[in-house]
């Protein structure tokens, strides 16, 4: 900033934040989160990790904490689930099965993918809470892991709002892949991917699923409803092959994509969404966390 530039924010703020903000506007950049990147830790956070989530086994190394008494929102992921207790070492052994299956098999090959990272999913294998969203787009892709970009950001702000963290959720996308130009799974796409996905369910088995957006709402809960329609109801899956996994449904809140709240940034959209989520609170038993 210059002597001049610095002069001016000091005798007029209310003019240095709106020149600001019209040169943050003419350079593309069009949302700024209300959320600071960094949120203070709780002392339910210090301790509490992926043990809050289903009969211990938290804490620890790869909670995401700081020395300076903070959390990420998007902490590194954690790596020790096959060692941290038989429950969860059982269900991770599942999900590195399946991962492994969708590799030998590759069913984004059937279709145009321009993707460099497979990013099949992370977080707690026994979660309480699942989101699903659609597919990866360029950040996902970069790193291999599930909603890291904007749309990432505002998810772990949610979450953390729910009273939880990234690491007591699990979360995965009906595709694998990321399409070309982050465009919006094809029926055909989504077929193709969706065993894989219901089989992670499975593996995961959590008390509620939070689908995030219209094609991940569609493909699990299998019919063509706008989005309007279906957001903020109750619905529920079940696995297809009822044989091998028979009485597994699963209560679902379909909501908007945290990447349509960025587009449609309203008041009315936000109330929208928390509404969905304090419903999946009620059913969890979750108190959230109070802003301030």
């Amino acid at each position: 900033m210059t002597s001049t530039s610095a002069k001016t924010a000091q005798a007029n703020p209310a003019r240095a934040v709106r020149q600001h903000a019209l040169t943050s506007r003419f350079l593309g950049v069009d949302f700024v989160p209300i959320f600071p990147e960094k949120v203070p830790i709780t002392k339910q956070d210090s301790g509490a990790s992926a043990s809050n989530a289903r009969g211990g086994g938290g804490g620890g190394a790869g909670t995401g904490s700081t020395s300076g008494g903070e959390v990420e929102l998007i902490p590194p992921p954690r790596t020790d689930w096959h060692t941290v207790d038989e429950k969860r070492a059982a269900a991770q052994k599942q999900l590195d099965a399946i991962r492994a299956r969708y590799e030998k098999d590759q069913p984004h090959a059937k279709f145009v993918t321009a993707h460099t990272n497979i990013v099949f999913g992370e977080g707690d294998p026994c979660a309480r809470l699942m989101f699903i969203g659609e597919a990866p787009g360029l950040d996902e892709d970069r790193t291999g892991r599930p909603f890291v970009g904007r749309a990432g950001q505002l998810l772990a702000r949610m979450i953390y709002a729910m009273g939880l963290s990234r690491h007591e959720v699990y979360i995965a996308n009906v595709l694998k892949t990321r399409p070309p130009n982050n465009a919006t799974p094809t029926s055909e796409e989504a077929a193709a991917c969706a065993p894989y996905l219901y089989d992670q369910i499975a593996a995961v088995r959590p008390e509620v699923i939070v689908t995030l957006g219209l094609p991940a709402s569609r493909i699990i809960l299998q019919t063509e409803e706008a989005m309007s329609r279906m957001r903020g109801t109750w619905a529920s899956w079940s696995h297809p092959d009822t044989k091998k996994h028979p009485g597994l449904t699963i209560p679902v809140m379909p909501t908007f994509h945290p990447a349509f709240l960025l587009r449609q940034y309203t008041q009315e959209n936000r109330n929208k969404v928390w509404s969905d989520l304090k419903q999946v609170m009620t059913k969890l038993g979750l108190q959230g966390r109070k802003k301030g």
